[in-house]
């Protein structure tokens, strides 16, 4: 399952490097919670947790409907 996260994450990857983020997987658990560290711009940015509910967890959940949910670390 991390593959297929990672594959994902490559492929949203540059609409965050765009506006000077980016997102690192830190880990993806054996009951389907995928750890991800947001970085750059999305650090502090205070739309991120948006970015990450209704981005990066909505399309890796319909990519990969095994995944629990995403959380930031």
């Amino acid at each position: 399952m991390r593959e297929k996260v990672e594959r994902y994450l490559n492929e949203v990857r540059p609409s965050l490097q765009a506006d000077g983020g980016d997102v690192q997987l830190v880990d993806v658990t054996e009951d389907g919670i995928v750890k991800v560290r947001l970085t750059g711009a999305c650090g502090g940015c205070p739309m991120s947790q948006m970015t990450l509910s209704q981005g990066i967890e909505r399309h890796l959940k319909k990519s990969i409907p095994e995944l629990k949910r995403v959380v930031a670390v």
